[in-house]
């Protein structure tokens, strides 16, 4: 049974038609790489399937539920409590400390001070990065702001995580770090990962891929 599935989206910018029909399908607990060549639409596709871009027609169901028909409020706190994000250059609120950035998502849930960063330290130390919990994100390494986003993404226990380009910003050594712990902490989880990318080690780390090329997708299995 799928937990994300489109069906014949459609979204255009203007004159530019950034997606023309494409679909997709996602499993509870798959790694799914999206590929293609800068411009395909792979992260408007991205964008749609999490409810931060509405399609221009065309369905996004999660679970039971259509994303396409909530209002902007529902699809905020189903974004805020259900799905995880992580995008290439981190965005992490700069003048907050790693630790509260992680346990950001938590506190804007009610959760109390306490009790949110007691989860956001286990969450660093899972990312091996507690070691920066009191440091601002300036004043780390790529690699280690990036795995403060992930554990971000991770605290809140989501069932999908969205990665948009999670290692564009970082070199060979850091990006294979971060998509190791970012894929073994989801499956430990069982939270399922749609990954935005046009890097074939970075998508390797996936259990299928689909391709978008001019605005549509293409599924293609393979074995692991």
């Amino acid at each position: 049974m799928s937990l994300l599935r489109a069906e014949g989206l459609t979204k255009s910018f203007g004159k530019t038609h950034a997606l023309e029909g494409a679909g997709i399908t996602i499993r509870a607990g798959e790694v799914v790489a999206v590929m293609g060549p800068s411009g395909s639409g792979k992260s408007t596709l991205l964008h749609c399937l999490a409810g931060i871009l509405p399609p221009d027609s065309g369905t996004v169901h999660y679970g039971d539920r259509e994303l396409t028909a909530m209002n902007d409020g529902e699809r905020s706190e189903l974004r805020r409590t259900e799905f995880g994000f992580v995008f290439q250059f981190g965005q992490l609120v700069p003048e907050l400390t790693c630790l509260e950035n992680v346990a950001l998502p938590l506190r804007l849930s009610g959760m109390k001070r306490k009790d949110a960063e007691r989860a956001a330290r286990d969450w660093l130390g899972r990312l091996e990065v507690d070691g920066v919990a009191d440091q601002r994100p300036g004043e780390t390494s790529g690699g280690q702001g990036q795995r403060v986003a992930v554990a971000r993404a991770l605290v809140t226990g989501p069932k999908v995580i969205f990665a948009d380009e999670p290692t564009g910003a970082l070199d060979s050594l850091n990006g294979e770090r971060v998509m190791h712990l970012l894929t073994t902490a989801a499956r430990e989880t069982g939270a399922a990962v749609v990954l935005v990318t046009h890097e074939p080690r970075v998508a390797a780390y996936s259990d299928r891929e689909v391709v978008v090329r001019d605005g549509r997708s293409r599924d293609v299995e393979f074995a692991r």
